[in-house]
């Protein structure tokens, strides 16, 4: 056995990897050694030597505007986690729907869905603004959450999880022990999908966070911004007051802490399900 693993070692796969991991962790390197920068050290020090000055960065932050900042967050978290729950719902109920029922027009629907797919989201922007603004909900919570509910990547990745775990002999037992098809999607269906909802559900968490020109377009009011949007703001700011630049840069670090967070508490999900498919492999 330790003669295949040997044998499986390719340093040429291995520094690649590592010039990969570093690709992606240099930046977050200099947010977190800039952050500790003050404002004339920012620009006047040697871009890897860190400084004592994070607290006080935080400090600003924190009472820019009487802790705007920290509203900024709280909508993000909002737009996030509202928006991803309900998206990976849906997703699960017409992944579900596309991989195991037989309907009219199920070839258009995916079809649709994979064009879908390919789409970016910016191209909807625009449409989705002139949609809402028909009915009164521009500049509002819902001029973000609304547009955030459909996936069509998590409708798309819903479906092929809900082919390959969740088997037809098992929907035909709870259809024989009196279920109804409602039943069986919350009582059977979701739990045998969790690995992939949680999928679905951390992908889209990540992009909603991450969005910037829908919350852009959307919304007038910086007091329901995402922290994308008042980052840009004060970004832009820092023109006129470059004290700005640490604020922005420190309200950058902090945003990334929820998302480290988030995905250590669910990476527990896939690590049991591996363990789970060995044990049965």
């Amino acid at each position: 056995m330790s003669v295949m693993t040997a044998q499986k070692r390719s340093p040429v796969a291995t520094t690649l990897l590592i010039l990969g991991a570093a690709y992606c962790l240099l930046p977050v390197l200099w947010v977190l050694i800039a952050s500790t920068k003050s404002a004339g050290e920012l620009f006047s020090t040697f871009t890897l030597s860190p400084s004592v000055h994070l607290w006080d960065n935080i400090t600003d932050l924190a009472g820019y505007r009487d802790g705007l900042y920290w509203r900024w967050m709280a909508n993000t978290a909002l737009y996030a986690g509202v928006g991803a729950a309900a998206s990976t719902m849906i997703s699960a109920m017409a992944g579900f729907a596309l991989a195991k029922f037989e309907f009219r027009g199920k070839s258009f629907v995916f079809n649709v869905i994979l064009a879908g797919v390919l789409v970016p989201g910016v191209i909807l922007a625009i449409p989705q603004y002139l949609l809402l603004a028909k009915v009164g909900l521009t500049n509002t919570y819902w001029a973000v959450l609304l547009p955030s509910f459909i996936s069509p990547y998590g409708i798309y990745l819903a479906r092929i999880f809900a082919a390959a775990a969740v088997p037809t002999e098992i929907l035909e037992a709870s259809r024989i022990d009196g279920a109804g098809d409602w039943r069986t999607f919350y009582r059977v269906v979701l739990p045998m999908m969790r690995t992939g909802l949680v999928t679905v559900f951390l992908f889209q968490f990540v992009a909603i966070w991450n969005n910037f020109m829908l919350p852009y377009i959307m919304l007038g009011d910086d007091k329901l911004y995402p922290i994308t949007v008042g980052l840009n703001g004060l970004l832009n700011q820092g023109a006129n007051q470059p004290a700005m630049y640490t604020s922005v840069i420190t309200g950058a670090l902090i945003s990334i802490i929820p998302l480290i967070a988030l995905f250590l508490a669910l990476q527990r999900y896939w690590q049991v399900d591996l363990a789970a498919g060995g044990i049965k492999a």
